[in-house]
């Protein structure tokens, strides 16, 4: 019964270890979280204005820009999949690889070859052990994003798009990312990024949901506009996506931090129980034992 005792306490003390480490862990994520959210916040003014601006060139002019032109029939397509370098955050990873793995599934439907490119070590291993082909991978900033990091990926991106598919070239770039909605509430989606899609009006000048659109005049003109905002409007998507996904990983672990140490509270209270238990069986044995030997002496004595 001692050697149990000492079992149940050898566990208790290593499960406290770990609740502590767990809480740490949550509360770096918290402390986290408020930083990341600001910067996404931050982000999306510009990332919407930048896209305005991109479609107001794109549809008041006849420019037939490689960027915002469809190729008839497709037949290679890139995929930017972002997951996260660390564990410990839950299924925020499983979650973006599942809603990849069903786009990649509805372009192999389609009859086109896919490209993979990753973000964060957790998808490149989840994919290597798969044996599948990467095209390219960055890793080492899924918590904390910085423009440049987006703009070296939009960089690559733009390089393969930029290229004929017979030379390694795709046709159509699309993102895998987790939109941060709330603390409890993170959402993988998929979108395509290129070629732009553009939503033409029948007239210029004319109300647009309460507003009116404005008149552009571009200098010196459109498709220098265009070739210079492209540029800028992919590394934003991209930057604003990673910023997205860098919120939504640390509301992950923090919720998944905060189940595990609720969890490390609760086989605490369990183990404690059970070794007072075996502690009070463990004495209650022995004074039976004790009571029984005086017994035993004091019959022995009595003869």
């Amino acid at each position: 019964m001692a050697a149990s005792l000492r079992e149940l306490r050898s566990r208790r003390r290593s499960v406290a270890s770990t609740q502590k480490i767990t809480r740490a862990m949550e509360l770096i994520a918290a402390s986290r979280i408020i930083k990341a959210q600001g910067q996404a916040r931050a982000a999306a003014p510009y990332a919407n204005e930048l896209t305005k601006a991109v479609s107001e060139v794109a549809s008041s002019t006849d420019i037939d820009h490689p960027l915002t032109t469809e190729v008839e029939n497709p037949r290679r397509a890139a995929m930017l999949v972002i997951t996260s370098d660390r564990g410990q955050a839950g299924a925020y990873t499983a979650n973006a690889v599942k809603t990849a793995e069903g786009l990649r599934q509805h372009l192999l439907e389609e009859d086109k070859e896919i490209d993979l490119y990753l973000t964060g070590r957790k998808g490149k291993a989840y994919y290597d052990f798969r044996n599948r082909e990467i095209a390219q991978s960055w890793t080492g900033f899924s918590e904390a994003p910085s423009y440049e990091e987006a703009y070296a990926i939009a960089v690559q991106l733009l390089d393969t798009f930029s290229r004929e598919t017979e030379e390694g070239g795709v046709d159509e770039i699309h993102v895998v990312f987790t939109r941060f909605v709330s603390m409890i509430n993170q959402r993988p989606e998929a979108f395509r990024l290129l070629p732009l899609e553009v939503v033409e009006d029948d007239a210029e000048g004319t109300e647009q949901g309460g507003e009116y659109r404005p008149l552009f005049t571009f200098e010196p003109d459109a498709e220098t506009v265009l070739d210079e905002l492209l540029p800028l409007y992919v590394a934003s998507r991209i930057h604003y996506c990673l910023l997205q996904a860098a919120a939504s990983e640390l509301a992950s672990r923090q919720r998944a931090m905060k189940a595990a140490t609720d969890n490390a509270e609760e086989i605490i209270q369990q183990l404690t129980r059970e070794a007072n238990q075996a502690r009070q069986a463990g004495i209650t044995q022995e004074i039976t034992e004790i009571v029984g030997g005086a017994s035993a002496l004091a019959e022995s004595g009595s003869e």
